[in-house]
């Protein structure tokens, strides 16, 4: 329409914002004034405040006299608008309302109305199921656009909009698209899907209309080489599997089935309400046998507990039983495997080693940690105690559809944790013992295995050595058989022996079973006598090999290494790879993962027989080597990791224990994650077996890095441990680093204690005059007192610290001190002080040349900057710290000031860059398991309900200053 006296207006917000009066383009004037513009067109002729166009056009940080300068734009645009309106006469298109200002739309067009009128116009004949008109309409929509909505006008109400549009656009086309498919125009759409999944690989909607499109296309392979590239990409960068619809359609496209998507498209993006955490789906299966055989009975008996359809009605426990080697294990696994598709959020597995020599097996409280990292509980969101654990495991599985393995149970009180509360679950126990209690009480169902009958056991040997071999041999392969009494460990171990001899004949290897006949006292049954044929593969080994293997058996840990292992044998990791090789060959040792060994059960205990055999002169040196190792490498991480920091001096090497060595941060925190169970075994071993020094130095070497990686569980037992030992010791040196790192990780967890063990630690560091402990006592202290909120006491810890380090010359500790002041004051809210001691801080350690000191310097004076109101200067020092920390892989860090970053943008109302910063965090944060990435998730959803109040640093001020506290 056209109002009285004015030419009719037409701008353009699907694009650069644009104004047309009779085909004439008007000059809009500055870019602030381009932002008030908007924000009035936006708004549909509803009144805009004046506090929020301030708000929308500067964001919160306005220029002086920003609501006169607001006023003038206003008056500008009147005129602009309206320029035959007489002087005194009031205006008819930007009027006033209140104590703002409106546009009266409906004497204006513009693009976004056009767009809006077509695709509602779209809507209605989709509904009558006029898909064709409805597809063409949409393609009209698309049409009126011309770029980047609103591009070139500044402000956070125009960021906000932007985001908002460009989402409405995406939304359409996949609507236009998703028509298209309908109407069976495969072959047309696909190169336009090609192209938006390469411009969003991370929109599952997309990657789902371009995988219907290529299977309908008769395109299937390439349908599922799409999945598998996006399923990667979703892992790599955001941490995170497909979600259900995906995997739906990608488990339709695998089974063949053409099914037609829901009509109606996908819903508005920006009226969607915002997902929920996302959650891990954990594939922890170990791989299926490739020669597995028989068992049918038992498999057809274990198929008959699931319904045919649909998950189980009620938690289904399956528990197989039977003697050690009977194939317990193995046959859990193959039938996991065959069952996995029916549970689409994942597998867990577990070894409860419930048979190890040690006799305790895997505590349940571990394994719970273990399981709900896997299901995407951060480690430090864990809590303390069996019963909290095993309640919040229940709650995170309920209503999930997930296949659990607990392996190698020792006894009812082991598993009962474990298992899931609500139906939709499958669980498999083995155990070498009925638990009879678990089916009384749980309601299990047995299935007891025993050897398997002789047709099975002959084709086993049949799958392993082929068929020709056994036809030309029947009655010696009947009677390896008999003498291995069917028992599938014996058998696989008699059937590498003979693979890998192809010369050797049948016969002769039976016979060699009849003389080496023997007994295996505390793994015989019945007839079947184990010992015979582990005996006769020992002996077959060269001497150095046969060493190994008794060697192995030494270590705590669940698997071992190649380099764990050279330190074992007292040899270079290059000559110890052929033994391993030899024993893997022989079945006398699995690789479960490249590099990484684990024995069987049964082997694991023979092996033991025989270091025990062997004497102290052997297993004493090398479990000495062992821990030396681990020492050793765990004090090549820390320097890695924090190459300026200083540390506790190492005592003379061991002979023979060369640790393993890392080029960079991401191999050397990959060694902490992988090795982390191993460490925690090392730790405690060495501590009841006299290796009391190893014990709490490799404790004090893991403790900043763990504490990095949130696993303050571990940190307790392993700090535990390492004061024991160091008590035994009589070192009150010792004694004092493993209170600090005991009460550290206490406070970590807010246990009331924390306290006590920090003020002993520093007690010993006085008494013993160590100046360098005493320093890092009072950082802890000084750390605790901020979380108490004593800043005073935090102060007087921190300056006397500062001292001690000026007087041991230690610059790089006097830096880390400045920027724990600097954050103190900004606890304090004494904004000037902190800048101060934060910018002190950055002019040390660019001296020292500490780059990671200096981006965690650099990310606190960004943060003061932030609560200094000087908005542009902090996101300059957030990115820059985010630079540096990536530029030396400490991904943590630099997620801890990417989450800066974006509360920085977000209160300034620049929500799309607030987003993706806060994405990159989650990414990484979710990657390492870290309890933050849940506070993230709570930030985006926030962003993504588009509050429009400023948003606080959540939960920054609670948890920052720690890793500040422990960098040096």
């Amino acid at each position: 329409m056209k109002a009285t006296g004015t030419a009719p207006l037409r701008f353009t917000l699907l694009g650069p914002l644009r104004a047309w009066r009779d085909g004439a383009e008007l000059e809009l004037g500055s870019p602030q004034q381009r932002a008030v513009l908007a924000a009035l067109l936006l708004r549909r002729g509803r009144a805009a405040g004046v506090g929020d166009l301030v708000d929308g056009v500067w964001g919160v940080d306005p220029p002086p006299g920003a609501v006169s300068v607001l006023r003038t734009y206003v008056s500008r645009l009147r005129k602009l608008l309206e320029p035959d309106r007489h002087p005194g006469a009031p205006p008819r298109l930007v009027v006033s309302l209140g104590d703002g200002y409106a546009l009266r739309t409906d004497t204006v067009s513009s693009d976004l109305d056009l767009f809006e009128e077509y695709a509602a116009r779209a809507d209605r004949h989709r509904a009558a199921g006029e898909k064709t008109i409805a597809a063409e309409l949409l393609r009209t929509a698309l049409g009126t656009w011309s770029g980047t909505p609103l591009a070139g006008v500044p402000g956070p109400y125009a960021e906000a909009e932007r985001t908002h549009l460009e989402r409405r656009h995406l939304g359409t086309l996949e609507s236009r698209l998703r028509l298209e498919l309908e109407l069976g125009r495969h072959e047309a759409v696909l190169p336009e899907l090609a192209a938006l999944r390469d411009a969003h690989p991370l929109r599952e909607n997309v990657c789902e209309l371009l995988l219907l499109a290529l299977y309908r296309a008769g395109r299937q392979a390439e349908a599922l080489e799409e999945y598998t590239r996006t399923r990667r990409t979703l892992v790599e960068e955001l941490g995170i599997e497909p979600g259900p619809s995906l995997r739906a359609l990608h488990t339709r496209i695998l089974a063949g089935v053409d099914e037609e998507p829901p009509a109606g498209g996908p819903a508005d993006p920006a009226e969607v309400a915002p997902a929920p955490a996302l959650t891990l789906r954990p594939s922890q299966l170990p791989a299926d046998l490739p020669v597995f055989s028989g068992r049918r009975s038992e498999l057809d008996r274990a198929t008959a507990l699931l319904p045919e359809d649909g998950p189980p009605a009620t938690v289904t426990i399956a528990l197989i039983d039977g003697m050690a080697g009977t194939g317990k294990t193995t046959l859990a696994v193959h039938w996991a495997h065959r069952a996995a598709d029916r549970f689409p959020d994942g597998a867990l597995y577990v070894n409860l080693r419930g048979y190890d020599p040690g006799g305790t097996g895997t505590p349940p409280s571990e394994v719970l940690q273990t399981f709900l990292a896997a299901l995407g509980v951060a480690p430090g969101a864990v809590p303390d105690g069996l019963d909290a654990q095993a309640a919040l495991y229940r709650s995170v599985l309920a209503g999930r559809r997930v296949l659990i393995v607990l392996d190698n149970a020792r006894d009812a009180e082991q598993v009962r944790p474990l298992l899931p509360g609500t139906p939709g679950c499958l669980v498999l126990v083995t155990s070498r013992s009925r638990l009879s209690s678990l089916v009384a009480g749980q309601g299990a169902h047995p299935l007891t295995l025993g050897p398997p009958p002789p047709d099975e056991a002959r084709e086993m040997l049949v799958r392993r050595l082929g068929p020709a071999r056994i036809a030309a041999e029947p009655e010696a392969a009947d009677a390896i058989v008999g003498l291995c009494a069917g028992l599938p460990l014996a058998l696989a171990i008699t059937a590498a022996r003979a693979a890998h001899h192809p010369g050797f004949r049948l016969a002769d290897i039976a016979d060699e079973l009849r003389e080496n006949h023997g007994s295996l006292d505390a793994f015989v049954g019945g007839d079947t006598d184990t010992r015979a044929v582990f005996s006769w593969s020992y002996r077959a080994l060269p001497p150095a090999t046969a060493q190994l293997f008794r060697l192995l058996s030494l270590h705590p840990g669940p698997d071992i290494t190649g380099a764990a292992a050279a330190a074992l044998a007292g040899v270079p990791a290059r000559r110890v790879r052929p033994l391993l090789a030899e024993l893997t060959a022989a079945n006398l040792l699995m690789e479960r993962s490249p590099g990484r060994f684990v024995f069987h059960d049964l082997l694991r205990a023979y092996a033991a027989e025989l270091a025990e055999e062997a004497g102290a002169a052997e297993s004493g040196p090398a479990l000495l080597r062992l821990h030396d190792h681990y020492l050793r490498t765990a004090h090549h991480v820390a320097a890695v990791l924090g190459p300026f920091r200083e540390m506790v001096p190492l005592p003379p090497p061991v002979p023979g224990s060369e640790p393993a060595r890392f080029e960079d941060r991401k191999r050397a925190t990959t060694w902490l994650r992988t090795e982390r169970q191993v460490l925690r075994a090392v730790v405690t071993h060495a501590a009841r077996h006299g290796y009391h020094e190893h014990a709490w130095r490799t404790a004090c070497a893991l403790d900043l890095f763990f504490n990095r990686l949130g696993y303050s569980h571990d940190l307790v037992e392993i700090n535990g441990a390492a004061l024991r030992a160091a008590t035994d010791l009589g070192d009150p040196v010792g004694r004092a680093h493993a209170l600090r790192g005991l009460g550290h990780s206490a406070m970590r967890l807010g246990r009331p204690e924390a306290a006590a063990h920090l003020e002993r630690s520093l007690e010993l560091f006085q008494e013993a005059d160590d100046a360098f402990g005493e320093a890092l006592a009072r950082r802890s202290l000084a750390f605790q007192n901020n979380k108490a909120g004593r800043y005073d006491v935090s102060l007087g810890h921190y300056a006397r610290a500062l001292a001690l380090y000026r007087a041991l010359g230690l610059r790089n500790g006097e830096a880390g001190v400045l920027n724990e002041i600097g954050w103190t004051y900004i606890l304090t809210g004494e904004h000037e002080k902190a800048l101060r001691e934060c910018e002190r801080a950055i002019v040390l350690y660019r001296e020292t040349g500490d780059t990671f000191g200096r981006a965690s310097a650099e990310d606190s004076l960004g943060y003061t900057l932030h609560h200094l109101g000087r908005h542009e200067a902090a996101v300059e020092r957030f990115e820059r710290a985010v630079e540096l920390f990536r530029e030396i892989g400490d991904r943590h860090m630099e997620a801890d000031s990417l989450r800066h970053l974006g509360a920085t943008h977000h209160g300034i109302g620049a929500r799309a860059p607030a987003r993706r910063a806060w994405t990159q965090a989650l990414a990484l944060l979710t990657e390492a398991g870290h309890p933050e990435a849940d506070e993230v998730r709570e930030d985006l959803r926030g962003l993504e309900r588009a509050q429009e109040q400023e948003q606080p640093l959540r939960g920054q001020d609670r948890d920052r200053g720690q890793d500040r506290s422990r960098s040096t």
